[in-house]
């Protein structure tokens, strides 16, 4: 389930014996599990602060306690701490925790989401932008909607045919098509504006 390294339980055994409460143990949670924006929380915790529905990890010296709701995002992660001449490094690697890539059985909708969260507006985040799926017709075309600086952004039609569009066909079999539906006049802060493209 998880691995941890005999550095990081010798290095979480001192921080513990260090605060000296009696039960101190060590909680593991995802936050924002199956996103873009995933990330860890560990914390030391005392039994009263549990929920009740923790998972029990019996390490030498304290109790790893993992969060319930996390468990199918943080299967496979491993912690790790490697010492430094400056102190130390923690590394929590968690290759689960933004979900995984949907295989070929999932549906149209799934894989096209899919992409567009952790592919696509990753990218265009690099341009304080970002496009949500409004819709994926049963012909297979994907209906966006662009945002943040894409939002009247001069270059959001080659954005959508030469990026979007592009990589949506390649990538996910049965997408036939992208259209865009946003207002671009509307656009407040576009990246690049509509008169300077």
């Amino acid at each position: 389930m998880i691995e941890i390294s005999d550095n990081a339980q010798t290095h979480f055994r001192k921080l513990i014996e260090r605060e000296a409460l009696p039960g101190l143990g060590v909680r593991l949670a995802a936050i924002h599990p199956g996103t873009a924006r995933a990330d860890v929380r560990l914390e030391f915790a005392e039994p009263g602060e549990l929920q009740g529905d923790e998972w029990a990890i019996d390490c030498e010296g304290f109790t790893l306690w993992l969060d319930a709701d996390s468990v199918k995002f943080l299967d496979g992660a491993q912690i790790d701490y490697t010492a430094q001449a400056t102190g130390g490094q923690l590394q929590i690697r968690a290759p689960k925790i933004k979900g995984e890539t949907p295989d070929a059985s999932a549906s149209l909708v799934e894989r096209v989401r899919w992409l567009v969260e952790f592919e696509i507006n990753p990218q265009l985040a690099q341009h304080g932008g970002h496009v949500s799926v409004v819709e994926v017709t049963a012909e297979g075309v994907v209906v966006l909607r662009f945002g943040g600086g894409c939002h009247g952004c001069g270059l959001a039609d080659v954005t959508l045919k030469q990026g979007i569009e592009k990589t949506l066909m390649e990538k996910v079999p049965g997408v036939t098509a992208v259209r865009d539906v946003t207002d671009h006049d509307t656009g407040t802060a576009p990246y690049v504006p509509r008169d300077a493209a």
